[in-house]
């Protein structure tokens, strides 16, 4: 179980995290919020690679503001950062074992063998030996999920994990984070609606570094029930609608008498959910 209680961190004068409190337990959390939400500023927070100005973090019953329990904390996570950066005149294989070399993995013949692993769970086998500046920029990013996924972590912290990612490739990143998620935690931090829908069982949503939202995919789709319609001419009380591929046009916001429902999704209730919290 994670704990996060009261969490802040301003920068200059704008807060990022203001007096943010969430649990976290096993399962995939997706969250979602608007750019300068927090998100980014949360996950490093868990990760320890940023110190919050104030509040607590209680992880596994370790506080990362301590040195020795921070150490012991890394051991037992794996994230992927917004940015990774890479090196890139290392191979896809000396990449990931440098990051198991600083993740402690000391005895080569297993070393080798998690980093072919981890290579293998992301489908990067066949280039293991290729230079990281000749892998396409979906390969790169799965190449920083496998090196978030060295030692089997209890905690899995993915910023953007899809970012570049072609339709085969976010089906296979799903299957692989579903799966590990029945027996550990992992957040996930996206503007990809859909992935939330797909593989989240719980969805955190983030304005102003509060949160606004908390429970299912489903009940975040909710929040638009009988907010989404259909018309055949574009619509003059909301600016939140396009044009689908039957030639109707399809709506967010307050119906007109006699509208033609629609069912909402998951995009549809946190776009309701962000109007009404502005």
């Amino acid at each position: 179980m994670i704990r996060i209680k009261d969490l802040t961190k301003t920068y200059g004068r704008r807060a990022a995290l203001d007096g943010l409190t969430l649990t976290l337990g096993v399962g995939v959390t997706g969250l979602l919020g608007p750019n300068g939400a927090g998100k980014t500023t949360l996950l490093r927070c868990l990760a320890t690679t940023l110190a919050p100005d104030g509040g607590r973090i209680d992880a596994y019953g370790l506080d990362p503001s301590h040195p020795v329990q921070r150490t012991a904390l890394r051991r037992r996570l794996g994230y992927l950062p917004q940015d990774p950066g890479f090196y890139p005149h290392f191979t896809a294989f000396d990449l990931v074992d440098y990051v198991a070399v600083l993740k402690e993995l000391t005895d080569a013949r297993q070393r080798h063998a998690e980093v072919r692993r981890v290579l293998a769970e992301v489908g990067l086998t066949d280039r293991a030996g290729t230079k990281v500046r000749r892998l396409s920029g979906g390969m790169r990013q799965r190449l920083a999920l496998a090196q978030a996924l060295l030692g089997d972590p209890d905690l899995l912290i993915l910023d953007e994990p899809t970012v570049g990612l072609d339709p085969e490739q976010r089906m296979s990143f799903r299957a692989l984070v579903s799966r590990l998620g029945e027996s550990r935690t992992v957040v996930l931090s996206t503007h990809q609606t859909e992935d939330v829908a797909a593989l989240c069982e719980r969805v955190v949503v983030l304005r102003q570094g509060g949160v606004v939202f908390d429970g299912t995919p489903g009940a975040l789709a909710a929040v638009a029930e009988g907010r989404v319609w259909l018309s055949d001419a574009a619509p003059e009380v909301s600016t939140l609608f396009w044009r689908t591929a039957d030639g109707r046009y399809r709506t967010l916001g307050e119906p007109p008498p006699a509208a033609n429902p629609a069912a909402p999704g998951v995009e549809d209730g946190y776009l309701m959910l962000l109007g009404e919290a502005a």
